[in-house]
């Protein structure tokens, strides 16, 4: 045997081989089970009672369906092949499927590794002298005219002439060169031994001419079925004479498996990948301008965040009655950001994951900030923008799906249902992941980053070049979101996002490919200087950990913020007024002097300075919300590093001056003034028709208006009223801030059952053991027991059940026991008797693993063992 056809693990003899799926679990190890249960975490939900339950459990379809689903592509393409290859199937005669006749060392090398996998997933069993696929895993990828096999092959001489007359398996047997024989089976055999043998097999199509041997090669990858006449061209009869194609349906040929692989030397698939891809740097920057540029881009973030909510601070747009945010509430959300809509279905959704907005409830449904988002507000930045990206990292929902179509062709709205997608956690933690194995500074090539991801889950059946699957489209959302988000900067993974990830720190010297690691982008050495302090660190290519626990999420969240604090803008407590009645804010302002100010002015642009502009209507707003002039100006003179501008002042006064020389309340409406003069100016004005105004008084206007109408009517023809009350004070109108009742952040919809942790892992192995050992115990038979009822607990009466603890407590012998618990579920057990008193035996429970206590009268049955288990 060469070296390359070594098997993958010692062989066990063939007494001791397992003849089972569940035999061969039970060989397994504590280690090797735990392993297992990692893998497929839906096996132990709920825990089964036995290995036996196990096994059975990880056979059925749609527990194999999400196995292969998650196996890279080499170890499926194991999978597959074992699927089309004999059964049971020797180590070697795998190789020879995977790496071909010429035994091609890479696939030889990367064998034992997915062979490995393939055990470890309970999808392969037996030794290597016997692998064997399991059942449902070979039905799902076994070749079938309705199910081609993704490996082209068709099926076997056996299986393809299983219908066909022993009098045409004769004269195709006589036509290869074969001796005729007595029976089918043995000329079937006899024709299968033809084609596996590469020697006769060459000189037989050595016979064959070449337009013939042109319609095999047209089979040969597959699909190997085609169509022929009812009179075939000479061309193909030939090759239906000599079973070169054999006929499946009227009017059907198949390329029989042997056949094909001999054309194919010994290969199942045309392409094995035993390695996964590289994935290419396309660019390298300075760590640190990637660190300051994801900054940059962070701090925009929770300033996109705050802008929303305060846009919906009185209340937000309505709730569809399906749910979500209509289209044009959608639009206006992105006018009043600034972005494309699919961005801002991106903002929106990220606030709702984070639970800082939400549905309020009422009947009125409508969206408003959460009193989260009260608590949020208070923290330091980083801290904000930390709770931003765990909550992006973990939620399910997926705005990119925003603004397409569901399974029922319903257009998909932003906040609305169908948006979760569960493989959207995981890709975003691979991508990013991936990113990390880079060199620091160094943007990923996306075509490589894509097909590793492809490689490592594939899809079954579909061609690997596809690029419109969901897994491919996530990959492409989360490159563009970590960046929006500052995770990334420039394309390559910062600083402050390998931490929230629990990542190493990177080696910037070598790895990943593509760039120059000791020069930027930018045309500058990029050396140790560059970067911030090394954090944690983990073991080399550990990456992220199958399982991080709550605690060292949050550890790791704390960690993102301490790197990424420095890097964020200090808050200013000044603007530079100017005389065009303006106010540069030259970077984030503290947040008191930002609320004043986006009360007092509205904002012009925004960007690295934000630009506020003083109107009148802007200070009328800020003296209906209960400021005098004299506040406003000392405002301005505390916070400004430039004189106040004399137009301003002007402004103030002038405003302040006629603010609330009109006063408007309740009659309907009315208008009271003292100068009657303006009374008089206001009736005369055409434009207050539609305000349809009467005079009750020299100084008192009605109006069937109602106030707010009949105050913004005069706002809008250039008078500065002002709202009084039923005691006629002046009302102070200061936004509302809507909140909703308390709610949680949505839950993300898991892709199946989580994985499991270690405590959860031994407890559920040592439950199975112990039930297995309780249903495989061997059983002493009493002398007049029904010999078909072997391997059944006997149903004993209640002085046999009495008679039997007691004589068990004296001997210390274990005995199987039949229970049923208070709710009246049956279960088996083995014990062992400590003391049996007052109705009620105290014993160790094998299964339990602990000493319990069982009522006697609850006990249906009992039997001893044929020997002790340790």
């Amino acid at each position: 045997m060469s070296t390359e056809e070594q098997p993958t693990t010692e062989s066990a003899p063939a007494g001791n081989a397992p003849r089972s799926l569940a035999e061969a679990l039970r060989a397994r190890d504590d280690a090797s089970l735990s392993a297992l249960l990692r893998a497929r975490p839906d096996l132990i939900t709920p825990v089964p009672t036995d290995l036996t339950q196990l096994a059975t459990r990880a056979g059925t379809r749609a527990s194999v369906v999400r196995a292969l689903e998650r196996l890279d592509r080499f170890a499926l393409q194991t999978a597959e092949v074992l699927a089309v290859a004999p059964e049971p199937a020797a180590y070697g005669d795998l190789l020879g499927l995977m790496a071909g006749d010429d035994r091609d060392p890479v696939t030889a090398g990367a064998l034992p590794q997915a062979l490995g996998t393939l055990r470890e997933q309970a999808l392969v069993w037996g030794g290597d002298d016997r692998l064997r696929l399991v059942r449902t895993a070979r039905e799902l990828l076994a070749p079938s005219a309705q199910h081609p096999s993704p490996t082209g092959l068709g099926p076997t001489v056996a299986e393809a002439t299983a219908g066909m007359s022993p009098g045409r398996i004769q004269e195709i047997v006589t036509a290869a060169g074969l001796a005729t024989t007595h029976d089918s089976v043995s000329a079937v055999a006899a024709l299968t031994e033809l084609f596996t043998d590469r020697g006769r097999m060459s000189a037989l199509l050595d016979e064959v001419p070449a337009d013939s041997l042109e319609v095999l090669s047209r089979l040969v990858w597959g699909p190997p079925y085609g169509q022929v006449t009812a009179d075939p061209a000479p061309r193909l009869r030939l090759l239906l004479d000599r079973g070169l194609l054999l006929p499946t349906a009227p009017g059907t040929v198949v390329l029989p498996r042997e056949v094909a692989l001999h054309l194919r030397a010994g290969r199942a698939h045309r392409e094995t990948r035993p390695l996964p891809p590289a994935v290419e740097a396309a660019a390298t920057h300075r760590p640190s301008m990637v660190d300051a540029t994801a900054a940059g881009q962070a701090y925009t973030a929770l300033a996109t965040v705050e802008e929303l909510l305060k846009d919906w601070d009185e209340g937000g747009p309505a709730v569809l009655r399906a749910g979500g945010l209509s289209v044009r509430d959608l639009k206006r959300t992105a006018v009043a950001l600034d972005v494309p809509e699919p961005v801002a279905a991106f903002w929106v959704e990220l606030a709702y994951a984070a639970g800082l907005l939400a549905s309020d409830g009422d009947p009125d449904e409508r969206y408003a900030a959460t009193p989260a988002y009260d608590e949020w507000l208070e923290l330091p930045a980083a801290e904000r923008w930390a709770r931003l990206a765990t909550a992006w990292l973990a939620a399910t929902r997926t705005a990119g799906l925003v603004g397409g179509r569901d399974a029922k062709d319903r257009t998909l709205s932003a906040l609305g249902p169908g948006l979760d997608r569960s493989a959207a956690p995981e890709v975003r933690q691979r991508v990013l992941a991936l990113l990390g194995t880079l060199p620091e500074g160094a943007s990923p090539d996306a075509g490589s980053l894509l097909a590793r991801l492809q490689w490592e889950r594939p899809l079954r059946g579909a061609r690997p070049a596809a690029d419109d699957d969901l897994r491919t489209r996530l990959a492409r959302w989360t490159l563009s979101e970590a960046e929006s988000l500052g995770v990334t900067g420039r394309g390559a993974l910062s600083s402050h996002g390998r931490a929230l990830l629990g990542l190493p720190a990177a080696d910037s010297g070598d790895g990943g490919g593509g760039g120059d690691a000791g020069h930027s982008e930018d045309g500058e050495p990029s050396g140790p200087g560059d970067r911030l302090p090394v954090h944690r660190r983990r073991p080399a290519g550990a990456g992220v950990p199958a399982v991080r626990t709550a605690a060292e999420r949050a550890a790791d969240a704390e960690l993102a913020a301490r790197l990424l604090a420095p890097l964020l803008p200090e808050p200013l407590d000044h603007v530079l007024l100017q005389a065009d009645l303006t106010a540069v804010a030259p970077g984030p302002l503290r947040r008191p002097l930002a609320d004043m100010l986006g009360v007092l002015a509205d904002v012009e642009s925004k960007g690295g300075a934000t630009v506020y502009r003083f109107t009148p209507g802007s200070v009328r707003r800020a003296l209906d919300a209960g400021r005098a002039a004299s506040d406003l100006h000392a405002f301005l003179a505390e916070h400004s590093r430039t004189p106040v501008p004399q137009p301003l002042a002007y402004l103030i006064d002038d405003v302040a001056r006629r603010h609330g020389h009109l006063r408007i309340g309740a009659a309907s409406a009315y208008v009271r003034c003292d100068d009657d003069a303006l009374l008089n100016e206001i009736l005369a004005d055409k434009r207050s028709a539609g305000l349809r105004l009467r005079r009750l008084a020299p100084t008192v206007l009605a109006a069937q208006a109602d106030p707010a109408a009949l105050l913004e009517g005069l706002r809008a023809m250039g008078f500065a009223p002002a709202a009084e009350s039923a005691e006629g004070d002046v009302l102070i109108t200061r936004a509302h801030a809507r909140r909703t009742p308390p709610r949680s952040a949505p839950e993300p919809v898991p892709e199946g059952p989580p994985v499991p942790d270690a405590t959860l892992l031994g407890a559920a192995i040592r439950a199975v053991r112990a039930g297995d050992l309780a249903s495989t115990a061997p059983r002493r038979t009493p002398a007049d027991a029904d010999p078909g009822a072997a391997g059944e607990l006997p149903r004993t009466s209640a002085a046999e059940t009495l008679a039997t603890m007691q004589a068990a407590v004296l001997t210390g012998e274990s005995l199987w026991i039949g229970y049923v618990n208070a709710e009246g579920a049956a279960s088996q057990r083995v014990i062992a008797p400590v003391r049996v008193e007052g109705g009620f035996v105290t014993a160790y429970d094998h299964t339990a693993d602990e000493v319990r206590t069982y009522p006697l009268h609850r006990v249906t049955g009992v039997a001893e063992l044929a020997d002790e288990r340790p």
